[in-house]
């Protein structure tokens, strides 16, 4: 019986299928896809066979991840194939949108308009080289070369175990990959599994525009949100000196947050992005003649080998040396007007602002109090971080003005394998194989630079940064936590194979057909069945 993808015009035909089904984050197709797509697993005769090895897991507002287990009998080794199906909305296609999805029809649509388009796209329109489309990069290219390698084992009987892990919800909170770390310790554990590697699909992100060269990848970078609540003093327009308004403390911190190269980690000869600003806000919603007393600030911040209370730490630094500039300058302003300041403005982690709420009210009230923020079903996790913080601050008004220092969701710990044995192999057979059959030099970087799933498995901070997360992420444990434990347990190296595209959560994201759907399937092929295997005799 042939393989239903085979060769390269079938998972051609494979990838334009499910990049058909539309799945952008938080729509009803990205709860419809996980269906979907089992029952797209169900046409592989293993699966057919052996029904109860494909899995539909929870995660949450009705989404589902999906694992597809190909088992050996004689097989201990195991690689998880990780992918995810979500992808990014498609507003950017304009009076294209309805295509978005539909790549060989957009492909045609975009001749019409190449003058819309760089000379680099439009260079590769013209070629015929690329597929165009919302997710045939990023990244469900990933996901169709794991349906054919899982299809093609499975009827060769290969001589390893693999797990198929494609997960929703990676653009946003990484809450599939959160939710089904417990799953892949359930497979280890049923079934006597010993995981031997993580092994990733994301497609090759450039280094800087322009960059052409195809990447593999033995580890994944960091990301993590230091945040701030700004606390004032509210005052009447016609009394300006009366109080001291959120903003002006705000553009101290953001100042010195903005590019800081105090955060900079350089690891292997690989540098992190400086840190920028994601969100600055007042939290007044309606135009009035007070002055703005509260505003929030998340700022991002990429890591390599620092742990969350390490960045807190300079994160803390950093903001009392802005407070300290802030209220210099403030203090200098009161004595040139001949007025009584408000205050200083005190510094403080939001675990000490909520251990001070404690003391002051008793935990019942306090519970009581943030109960309505957590349930509000509109807001996401990032505005009820600063609800519940600001909830705390207008009940303990004497503690302003004050910066509150807290982190907000989503934290992606750095996860790096540069120095296993077992991913130097693969590094060393997928480059030179990429190179003796296809003549394509592809290049090793330790750390991938387009935040990945990765980052859930095979956590390696034995200390207890991941605590200082835990107490000073106003909403862990409620709408959002990560699973630390169960992280550490999946102890497996890492590694991202992907596929050559261009321009991800752009209107002119693209993808390889050659590299894709002919040299990939071969080297990913030859990668797993080079690796050394372990049997149960």
């Amino acid at each position: 019986m042939a393989l239903m993808w085979g060769t390269p015009d079938k998972l051609q035909e494979l990838l334009c299928e499910l990049v058909s089904w539309k799945s952008m984050t938080l729509t009803e197709g990205e709860v419809e896809f996980a269906g979907r797509l089992k029952e797209k697993l169900e046409t592989i005769p293993y699966f057919q066979e052996n029904p109860d090895h494909l899995f539909l897991g929870e995660v949450n507002w009705g989404r589902q991840y999906v694992t597809a287990f190909y088992k050996h009998p004689e097989a201990v080794d195991t690689i998880v194939l990780i992918s995810h199906f979500d992808t990014v909305h498609t507003d950017e296609y304009g009076d294209l949108e309805p295509l978005a999805c539909r790549p060989l029809e957009l492909g045609e649509a975009l001749k019409l308009v190449r003058d819309e388009l760089d000379p680099e796209a439009q260079a590769d329109l013209d070629s015929g080289e690329y597929l165009f489309g919302r997710g045939t990069m990023d990244m469900k290219a990933g996901l169709a070369l794991h349906m054919a390698t899982i299809e093609k084992a499975a009827h060769e009987n290969w001589p390893i175990n693999l797990v198929l892990m494609t997960v929703p919800d990676e653009e946003v909170n990484s809450a599939g990959m959160r939710y089904g770390v417990s799953k892949l310790l359930d497979l280890e554990r049923e079934h006597g599994l010993e995981y031997i590697l993580f092994l990733n699909g994301e497609p090759v992100f450039a280094m800087k525009p322009g960059d052409t060269a195809h990447y593999l990848y033995t580890g994944s970078i960091g990301k993590i949100m230091p945040s701030a609540l700004f606390y004032g003093k509210e005052t009447h327009v016609g009394e300006p000196l009366s109080g001291i308004t959120s903003s002006y403390i705000s553009t101290y911190l953001t100042h010195r947050m903005e590019w800081n190269p105090s955060f900079k980690e350089t690891v292997y000869g690989e540098t992190t992005p400086l840190p920028v600003t994601l969100t600055q806000r007042d939290i007044k919603q309606e135009y009035s003649a007070q002055t703005p007393y509260r505003t929030s600030a998340m700022y991002n911040v990429f890591m390599m080998e620092r742990n969350a209370e390490e960045v807190f730490e300079i994160f803390e630094q950093v903001a009392k040396d802005a407070a300290a500039h802030c209220t210099r300058d403030y203090l200098a302003m009161c004595e040139r007007e001949s007025i009584e300041p408000v205050g200083e403005i005190r510094v403080m982690r939001y675990q000490e602002l909520m251990d001070y709420a404690i003391g002051k009210f008793g935990i019942d009230y306090v519970n009581e109090a943030l109960y309505d923020t957590l349930m509000h079903p509109e807001w996401d996790v990032r505005e009820k971080s600063m609800h519940i913080v600001d909830i705390l601050l207008i009940n303990c008004q004497e503690l302003t003005p004050a910066i509150v220092l807290l982190y907000a969701p989503p934290y992606y710990p750095a996860v790096n394998s540069s120095e296993d044995e077992l991913v130097k192999q693969c590094v060393e057979q997928v480059t030179t194989n990429a190179m003796n059959k296809f003549g394509l030099e592809m290049q090793q970087v330790h750390y991938f630079n387009g935040i990945s799933d990765l980052s859930y498995v095979n956590y390696g901070d034995q200390g207890d940064g991941w605590v200082t997360y835990e107490r000073n992420t106003p909403v862990y444990g409620d709408t959002y936590s990560i699973p630390f434990q169960t992280m550490k347990e999946l102890k497996a190296p890492v590694l991202n194979v992907g596929p050559f595209g261009k321009d991800a959560h752009k209107r002119t994201e693209r993808l390889h057909i050659k590299n894709t759907f002919e040299e990939m399937p071969v080297l990913l092929e030859e990668m797993i069945l080079s690796i050394p295997i372990k049997s149960r005799h």
